[in-house]
């Protein structure tokens, strides 16, 4: 069954879609890319998200999101029979989510069914909601000797936890804190919007991370906290970049700061689990600055991307929401309760028929 994933996430830098043959417990890799997202409809995905926003913006930005996701779908050369859509979040919160893309315009524009919708019945059964991704790395990357860390540097950091030989019960996975979101906010107010993040970390280069800021940082509550947990732009949004501003540090040691404050809390998150490899996936992997932090955090932990495991480290998400697709179809559960905190494992989503 050919299936397609798409996957935009907190760093609203686009819109990542692959598609992937599954069969049985075997899957492969089709094709994958990354389209933009225009800069107006990116502006107006900005002003929704944790914001107070009129119903009617949110109404037809839904709308316009699952027109954006079925051209995604199209430019595909490969025709896919079901088609898995995790759309955009505009607010993830304690006991509620929401997040936009029209599965009925998607499905219409397609003639492809779609599932769509795939958090709220996890946080119905009273977990977070998230994350949901470590279902897909159990399946594909446990390993019978190794203690890995699967790590997802996408606008927020996630790792899962996989000890070796792991049983699902087993799995822990939690959010660690920022990924490329702070860094993101940065590099558009350094470049007065020119660039929507650091590419190839440039502009933290420019700078010194302040240490003073960061102990401050790293004295947030987020990160003692036990897991289940998750976060996102209602933490590190527009009130997390007002108070960074309101320092007066100088903006690339600002950016500097933020760019090392991601990999020491991955490596606060992690340290205990002690792992013998750590495979990270997702746009912070294109960061030397985050990569080269980790590695010297963890000299000891081999420290690879899912690139070495065939598996493009820009299309994992994308893949895994293919794959949950494909569980949702099967009316299987898609869910590790370890990693979500419900109270048992859940079917996911919704199924809009073609």
């Amino acid at each position: 069954m050919i299936i397609a994933g798409i996957m935009s996430g907190t760093s609203l830098d686009g819109i990542t879609i692959a598609a992937i043959d599954r069969n049985g417990k075997r899957w492969s890799l089709l094709e994958y890319s990354t389209l933009p997202y225009p800069k107006k409809l990116r502006e107006r995905i900005l002003a929704v998200s944790n914001a107070e926003a009129h119903t009617g913006e949110i109404a037809k930005l839904n709308f316009d999101l699952g027109e954006q996701y079925a051209k995604a779908v199209q430019k595909l050369k490969s025709k896919p029979q079901l088609i898995g859509c995790h759309g955009q979040t505009i607010f993830h919160g304690p006991g509620c989510t929401l997040q936009l893309g029209e599965a009925q315009v998607i499905a219409e524009r397609t003639q492809t069914p779609v599932v769509n919708n795939f958090r709220p019945r996890d946080i119905a059964a009273g977990g977070q909601g998230a994350p949901l991704v470590p279902f897909v790395d159990y399946l594909l990357f446990r390993s019978p000797k190794q203690n890995r860390v699967l790590l997802n540097i996408g606008g927020i950091a996630n790792v899962t936890i996989l000890p070796a030989a792991a049983k699902p019960e087993q799995v822990t996975a939690f959010d660690t804190g920022p990924g490329n979101m702070v860094i993101d906010q940065l590099a558009w107010i350094i470049t007065k919007g020119k660039q929507s993040y650091d590419k190839g970390g440039r502009l933290a280069q420019k700078g010194k991370p302040n240490q003073q800021l960061l102990q401050a940082l790293l004295t947030n509550k987020y990160y003692k906290k036990h897991p289940p947990k998750s976060c996102g732009r209602e933490q590190y949004g527009r009130e997390f970049i007002a108070y960074l501003l309101a320092t007066q540090i100088d903006l690339y040691d600002l950016i500097a700061t933020a760019t090392l404050l991601t990999p020491v809390t991955i490596f606060e998150a992690i340290k205990d689990s002690n792992p013998d490899q750590l495979i990270a996936s997702g746009g912070g992997t294109n960061n030397p600055q985050i990569m080269n932090h980790l590695r010297g955090l963890m000299p000891k932990t081999q420290v690879q991307t899912t690139d070495d495991y065939g598996l493009p480290a820009e299309a994992k998400e994308a893949v895994a929401f293919a794959i949950l697709a494909h569980e949702t179809w099967l009316r299987r559960p898609g869910t590790l309760p370890s990693a979500t905190g419900a109270k048992h494992a859940v079917i996911l989503g919704q199924i809009t028929p073609a």
